[in-house]
């Protein structure tokens, strides 16, 4: 809070202080003169460290990324106009991947609004599709409340972005002294919990059971809530799969996990998704990607009995009729299961051998197989398996978007929580801002991204951003000189015909060494393990870049050379 009420109080004060009292000790931007009062009274707010991005779709990205890692919302500053375009990248991401974040947006002084003033835009319209709620600051007494309405919002039911409009003569206006609510905090969100009946409802659904699976995703678990989701696996034996990019919701290890539904889908574990006659689906919303376009589960009535458990009443029969909908958070909904009682071992016994093959076939499908002699460059799926093999348990493994995805998600076996920061919405370029985010906020743990060549030159520049703040974080560069998730899609629509998809790409190790990362070019698969380990070791930002064979578009796929 400011030091004194003596003195007037200016707009961007009451801001920051409004960020304090509601626990902010970061902020992501890149500074505008719309809101310099705000950078003013950041330079002394107690515990608020201040991260400037070199683009606006890096600081949102990296405000996405401090959400799914601590589960408050990631708070990002950016100026109107272009800078608010550029940051709608972010808040697409937050939006699709229900994660709590608010950007804050400098305006147009309020009575140049709906002239066409520089840089004006109406952000209402502008995200109104994308943010649970756009709000614009009206005076400057209210500037408290307002910010506890949108760490309210962006918390509850489904978490997801809040978008708020500060106009530029409210910032720098002053009041004599701070509003009587300067101190109002967001209350804690009341979450929905389950009732008996939906509890027992779902005991007996499960007694008649013969081949149930388990489905988690979304957002709001917490250490308490994947241990009493582990206790509800383990003491009925059931099979778990996670939904796309959910992976660290659950030990890859554990005998009960049988894999991911997204891209690069096993074919084993699609059939028996759509063989099972009980899904117990938890916090995710079974989105076109890990349904497989509606197929695995169709909708609006899936042939497998549901259970569908989501914090969102709004959600609820949107997509699919379940036979059980409960509105809960994910925590409530699991703590609860402590009190519904195991099925009884001969129940277990009708599934155990459905479990046990679900969880070899995912062990086989995630072991890398030797590469073919006829693959040039680098193996990837070694490389990945390298990494999940050496890797402490909690390392973050960041990615943006692209096939080379595939080969992570398959072969990086997760551990711990908070270990993936991947975009459920498929946003190029979100794994460097995000491991940068990760590793300023967790120095002592290991911090890899992976990016194909496409996909990192997306933000290139925020290597700049890793070494001014001093993040010696892993960055690994895919580079097979093309877009190849299009191409793979051109090949399947239009063979032979290659149009925009090939790329011409700067040399990545000199151009790591311009900005004084640690870089070194991999064309090997034996040389990985020595260059990640120097990579690991140079105590600075470092990019390794691996040359892999532009034929190969997926683990299991080649083109015709």
């Amino acid at each position: 809070m400011s030091e004194s009420t003596s003195q007037p109080v200016s707009g961007g004060q009451i801001l920051v202080d409004a960020l304090v009292c509601n626990g902010v000790d970061t902020v992501y931007c890149v500074p505008g003169e719309s809101y310099l009062p705000v950078l003013d009274a950041l330079y002394d707010a107690p515990g608020v460290r201040t991260i400037t991005a070199r683009h606006e779709g890096a600081a949102s990205n990296m405000a996405d990324a401090y959400g799914k890692l601590t589960g408050r919302p990631g708070i990002c500053f950016v100026t109107r106009g272009p800078g608010a375009t550029h940051a709608s990248n972010g808040v697409h991401t937050a939006s699709e991947d229900s994660t709590p974040m608010i950007l804050f947006i400098g305006q147009v002084e309020r009575g140049f609004i709906g002239r066409g003033a520089f840089q004006e835009i109406d952000f209402r319209q502008m995200f109104g599709g994308i943010a649970k709620w756009v709000a614009e600051v009206d005076s400057i007494e209210r500037i408290p409340e307002m910010v506890a309405r949108a760490f309210s919002t962006a918390l509850s039911g489904r978490p997801g972005p809040v978008v708020v409009v500060l106009p530029q003569d409210i910032l720098f206006d002053s009041i004599a002294a701070a509003p009587p609510n300067a101190a109002l905090a967001a209350m804690p969100a009341v979450p929905a919990a389950p009732g008996a009946r939906a509890l027992g409802d779902l005991r007996a659904l499960l007694e008649g059971a013969a081949r149930p699976l388990a489905i988690v995703g979304g957002t709001g678990w917490d250490a308490d809530a994947r241990a009493a989701l582990k206790r509800f696996i383990h003491a009925n034996s059931l099979p778990l799969a996670v939904s796309f990019r959910r992976q660290s919701l659950f030990d890859n290890r554990d005998v009960h996990y049988i894999g991911s539904l997204g891209l690069g889908l096993s074919p084993r574990l699609a059939q028996r998704a759509r063989e099972a006659d009980l899904l117990i689906v938890i916090g995710s919303r079974l989105s076109e990607t890990s349904s497989v376009g509606y197929t695995l589960f169709e909708s609006p009535r899936p042939q497998q009995t549901m259970v569908h458990v989501y914090p969102d009443a709004a959600e609820l029969g949107r997509v699919y009729q379940a036979r059980l909908q409960v509105h809960s958070s994910v925590r409530a909904f699991v703590l609860a299961l402590d009190t519904v009682t195991p099925v009884a071992s001969a129940v277990r016994q009708r599934w155990q051998g459905w479990m046990e093959a679900a969880r070899a076939d995912y062990v086989a499908y995630s072991t890398p197989q030797p590469a073919s002699p006829e693959m040039a460059g680098v193996d990837l799926a070694q490389v990945v398996g390298y990494l999940s093999e050496v890797l402490p348990d909690d390392a973050v493994i960041a990615n943006g978007a692209g096939n080379y995805t595939v080969w992570v998600h398959r072969f990086y076996r997760y551990r711990s929580a908070g270990t993936q920061l991947a975009p459920v919405n498929g946003a190029m370029g979100y794994g460097l801002p995000a491991a940068i985010a990760a590793k300023i906020s967790n120095p002592e743990r290991d911090v890899v991204c992976f990016a194909g060549d496409g996909c990192f030159m997306m933000y290139p520049q925020e290597l700049a951003t890793a070494m001014q703040l001093g993040a010696p974080l892993v960055l690994i560069v895919v580079n097979n000189a093309m877009l190849g998730t299009i191409r793979m899609h051109q090949e399947r629509k239009y063979p032979g015909r290659i149009s925009a998809t090939q790329l011409v790409n700067p040399d990545f190790v000199s151009l790591a060494h311009a900005f004084g990362a640690h870089a070194e070019r991999v064309e090997r698969t034996e040389d990985f393990p020595a260059a990640f380990e120097r990579a690991r070791l140079a105590g600075v930002a470092a990019l390794i870049e691996l040359r892999t064979d532009p034929l190969q578009l997926t683990p299991s796929s080649r083109l015709r050379a």
